[in-house]
């Protein structure tokens, strides 16, 4: 099963009434489902608005606007890697600007290697989740500053 056919499958179950589907392929045994919640690769997060105590009389008050930034989120549970390779540089760094298509990490998943894309330009703001560490559906791996 190639990554392009298992994307194809999950578009399919995101945009139907079907809530699972299971397939067994040449020795390989993948089940998708939802669970209720609908997936997406990214979602737009508006940071809480800290709240300052009232200002002295006659004074303006100050408020702070946090910056939003999008969330890329893992589309399977695997293990995260940043590089290509053990040997390779890292696909991206905090502060790089990234391109929509552009490779931000690999979930490997059932010996598959997923390469996570980017869905928007912007700048890579923090990455959440260390090398080689398990990520579950749906956890955030990224967070980027549209620019």
């Amino acid at each position: 099963m190639d990554l392009a056919y298992l994307k194809k499958i999950v578009r399919i179950v995101e945009n139907s009434t079907v809530d699972e589907i299971e397939i067994k392929e040449e020795g390989l045994h993948v089940r998708i489902s939802k669970k209720g919640v609908a997936p997406a690769s990214y979602v737009q997060a508006t940071p809480a608005v800290p709240v300052a105590a009232a200002p002295p009389a006659g004074t303006a008050p100050v408020v702070q606007q946090e910056p939003k930034y999008i969330e890329i989120k893992s589309p399977i549970v695997g293990t995260f890697y940043r590089a290509p390779a053990p040997d390779a540089d890292n696909y991206v760094e905090v502060g790089q600007i990234v391109q929509p298509k552009q490779v931000l990490c690999i979930v490997e998943a059932m010996k598959l290697m997923n390469e996570i894309e980017s869905d928007v330009s912007g700048r890579v703001i923090k990455i959440l989740v260390e090398n080689a560490q398990p990520v579950e559906y749906n956890q955030v791996l990224f967070l980027i500053e549209p620019v």
